[in-house]
């Protein structure tokens, strides 16, 4: 019987749970704007809001490798106790995190006359998302940037500076929402301002940060030489591109289910997104011990540790197990109430408790497909992650192509067989190759 050390048990919840803690910050300011935003005068500030603040978490979530991959490369150097690759990590992803917001902001204004083309909101919403767009999208320097510090801090296994800049941004974005909404009355535009200078006050204070842990791990002095010397670009921008596929093929499964929800009625896409509001509260939890895995894996990946790599898949499979049962008990005795308090609409919530049943299931099925992309992103296996995905979207379309005279059930099965077969194919490399398929470079 595997013998899980205490130490190791430490270790991954000391990353984890402050990453819980902070990660569920996130809907409570989405929940602030909704709230400041639906008491002004016209539903058409709220649905700007919602239509804006959805087109820039697109942008960023796609752009999200930034994080992951600095995340991944950064725990194996730390393993490796390689200083020159640790800086060398982050100075690379910064800089590319720099060129891809110019390239944000050079092509931001062509985005706002293909929603409009596709979109089937208001001229009043399209307004409002306009005005929210183009103020929100001059903080791309500062998100992209974050998402690169989140990953480097995340790979030193320093969980409390990610926790206290993601408190620091969510915190401050939520005193000024109310101050230029509610004080000033600049109403959508105060919104867009509000997270504007929230990133830019977070980038100053992490950079702060990177500066304490610079001299720290006692890495060299930065010097701007540094950036025309780095090398290993080839590696970096390959492994971005895998985690891009994997993370765009994701993003269009829940659009795709948003979209197709929509052709069922009203009442139905209205139920469906009061449940996948509930799945991404969970899919917060789940994150941080994802982050936990990222670091811990590259950490003994780094070190060639094939015993450090057993004992964390036990610790990892241990609380997958429990969180999967834990959130899926919550749903079954409580899932009407939960839905009773995201919605007062009677048809709503007739609907939402006629397909409870899938997100019941969905954490005990889910739940192993966040743990083993921490596994991989830590390994940076990212070809494997891609294909993965690509499988399992195939999967996806598949199921839902030939069962789609069921109708919204047919989302939600298709949904359920696309999280499953992410944990299978994910699952199935370890199974046949054990630890030796992670420490393989």
């Amino acid at each position: 019987m595997l013998n899980i050390s205490q130490p190791k048990q430490k270790q991954v919840l000391l990353i984890a749970l402050p990453m819980i803690a902070s990660n569920l910050t996130i809907p409570l300011l989405s929940l602030v704007d909704t709230a400041v935003v639906g008491h002004l005068e016209h539903a058409w500030y709220l649905g700007g809001v919602a239509l804006g603040s959805s087109l820039i978490s697109l942008l960023f979530l796609l752009l999200g490798f930034l994080r992951m991959s600095t995340t991944g490369l950064t725990a194996q150097a730390f393993g490796a106790g390689d200083t020159k690759k640790q800086s060398d990590t982050l100075l690379q992803a910064a800089s590319v995190a720099m060129m891809l917001a110019m390239l944000l902001l050079v092509l931001h204004p062509l985005v706002m006359p293909l929603v409009q083309q596709i979109s089937q909101a208001s001229s009043e919403v399209l307004q409002q998302a306009g005005i929210y767009f183009h103020i929100r999208i001059w903080s791309a320097p500062a998100a992209l940037l974050n998402m690169v510090l989140l990953g480097w801090f995340l790979g030193l296994h320093n969980a409390r500076y990610p926790m206290w800049l993601l408190l620091l941004n969510q915190s401050l974005n939520i005193v000024l929402d109310l101050l230029f909404v509610l004080g000033f009355g600049w109403k959508v535009a105060g919104v867009a301002a509000a997270s504007v200078i929230a990133d830019y006050t977070t980038l100053l204070i992490g950079l702060l940060l990177v500066r304490r842990l610079w001299q720290q791990h006692q890495l060299a002095p930065f010097k701007f030489g540094q950036l025309s010397r780095l090398t290993g670009y080839g590696r970096f921008f390959a492994l971005n591109r895998d985690i891009f596929i994997r993370s765009l093929c994701l993003q269009l499964v829940f659009v795709f289910i948003a979209f197709r929800g929509a052709s069922y009625g009203d009442t139905i896409v209205a139920a469906n997104a009061v449940l996948i509001t509930f799945l991404m509260l969970v899919s917060y939890a789940l994150d941080g011990f994802a982050y936990a895995a990222e670091a811990c894996t590259g950490k003994a990946v780094g070190a060639k540790d094939s015993s450090e790599l057993q004992q964390l898949f036990a610790i990892l499979a241990g609380w997958g197990l429990i969180l999967g049962v834990a959130f899926s008990m919550v749903f079954w005795l409580g899932g009407s109430t939960l839905i009773g308090l995201l919605t007062s609409i009677a048809e709503v919530r007739q609907n939402a408790a006629h397909f409870l049943p899938w997100l019941i299931a969905l954490p005990l099925i889910a739940v192993w497909s966040y743990l083993l992309d921490g596994i991989y992103i830590g390994a940076t296996k990212a070809k494997a992650m891609r294909n993965s995905m690509l499988l399992s979207f195939a999967g996806f379309v598949l199921c839902y192509a030939l069962l789609q005279r069921l109708d919204n059930h047919a989302l939600w099965l298709a949904l359920s067989v696309f999280m499953l077969l992410r944990g299978v194919t994910l699952a199935w490399p370890l199974y046949r190759q054990g630890n030796h398929y992670l420490l393989k470079s």
